[in-house]
């Protein structure tokens, strides 16, 4: 507690705080950081949790060298405040201690599909204002991504687990095993009552990289992998091909889980991994091996063969990539996961909604379909990003749901 009443004690206040400006969410920090060090615990703890339902989430697992801790005034000359640190500590101490306040009931009908961090936002957005929700899932329990993607030594599941309590707590009703697109449509919902269809299902279907290989059975997709890791048997040599938080969440599992030889091999510079730069840090403390600038290119029964990539620095300083198939080299593994990212899957297709070419939900900047009172956000919509990003646009989103549903209610 000292180290984090410290860590407060920096903090600035700043009149224009940068730190809140570069949030997604825009987390009023100099105002949560006060309230802290007045002794006012609680009412720091609802004032994140009205700005934004999961801080105890964000607060572990955002990108805060890109947000908040990147753009703190200290960080120019020396330490940022590590403001994720106090948020992380207000967070789970409000959620532990939360009492539902009184809530009046509007009786009006809404329909959740998906339980990932956009879904439980909005969950608890519509609680807080009286709606009558109905969440369906299409796992067995909540947290999407947050439970099913994220390795439990980043993201204690017991935050999932209070935040799934307090919906309870709030009066939701919890559909688990239902996935909205084949066991029920979206047009199933409005004869039932619903006036209005929140639609948060993810990408949970992993991409290929369509090389020669990929069927083989030494051969799995990350996010099947971090779902049920001890379900797998890898061997001693474990090749990942990815450059991104998810190929770095399986190199570290599948250490935990007694891989002794972790490499992640892909085609960027160590410079240009779309994965957080702590997160990398902390893999190669774990003892990943990284192999940059190699391009996977088939897939063998106890390798991966890899071409040399240049990596070219354009005029305009932009950066391109090619491939040098004269150079090539093969990477010895008993188990090949791939972990390039992930798109829709065929349920989304058969939900009717229309979509764009990518094969995501086409909205307009309000999280609108072209079925009226059907509503989107998350990946489902912009494709995978931070979990962050998620609940920022569910907040906008929520706004325009309730201007919906006041009219048409």
């Amino acid at each position: 507690m000292s180290s984090i009443k410290k860590e407060a004690e920096r903090c600035l206040k700043c009149k224009r705080a940068l730190c809140s400006e570069h949030c997604p969410i825009s987390t009023p920090i100099p105002q949560v950081t006060e309230l802290f060090l007045n002794g006012e615990i609680k009412k720091a703890g609802e004032l994140l949790f009205n700005n934004n339902p999961i801080s105890a989430v964000t607060s572990v697992i955002c990108p805060h060298e890109r947000n908040c801790t990147g753009h703190c005034v200290l960080g120019k000359k020396g330490a940022p405040v590590e403001f994720y640190r106090i948020e992380e500590y207000i967070s789970r101490f409000y959620l532990e201690t939360m009492q539902i306040p009184e809530i009046k009931k509007n009786g009006i009908k809404v329909a959740v599909a998906g339980a990932g961090p956009a879904g439980i936002t909005m969950t608890i957005l519509l609680l807080l204002h009286g709606y009558d929700v109905t969440l369906f899932e299409a796992e067995d329990d909540i947290g999407g991504v947050l439970r099913y993607g994220i390795p439990p030594f980043r993201l204690p599941r017991d935050i999932i687990d209070m935040l799934k309590d307090i919906m309870l707590r709030m009066g939701v009703h919890l559909r688990p095993n239902t996935r909205i697109g084949t066991n029920i449509m979206i047009d199933d919902l409005f004869p039932d009552g619903y006036k209005a269809v929140f639609v948060a299902a993810g990408t949970g279907r992993p991409r290929k990289l369509g090389l020669v290989g990929e069927t083989l059975g030494h051969v799995h997709f990350a996010i099947d992998y971090l779902k049920s890791p001890y379900s797998f048997n890898l061997g001693k040599r474990v090749a990942i091909v990815g450059a991104g938080n998810v190929a770095i969440d399986v190199a570290r599992t599948a250490i935990r889980c007694g891989r002794s030889d972790v490499k992640i091999l892909h085609y960027m510079g160590k410079d240009d991994m779309t994965a957080n730069r702590d997160e990398v840090e902390m893999a190669e403390l774990d003892g990943v091996e990284f192999i940059h600038n190699a391009q996977a290119v088939r897939i063998m029964e106890n390798a991966v063969r890899c071409v040399y990539v240049d990596r070219i620095e354009n005029e305009d300083g932009s950066l391109s990539f090619e491939e040098d198939y004269s150079r090539t080299f093969d990477v010895p593994a008993d188990s090949v996961i791939i972990a390039i990212g992930q798109g829709p899957g065929a349920d989304i297709v058969a939900a009717g909604v229309k979509l764009t070419q990518r094969g995501l939900f086409e909205v307009n900047e309000w999280g609108e379909t072209d079925i009226p009172g059907v509503f989107a956000a998350g990946d489902i919509v912009s494709g995978p990003k931070t979990v962050v990003d998620a609940v920022a646009f569910s907040k906008k989103v929520f706004c325009k749901m309730e201007e919906y549903l006041k009219e048409h209610s």
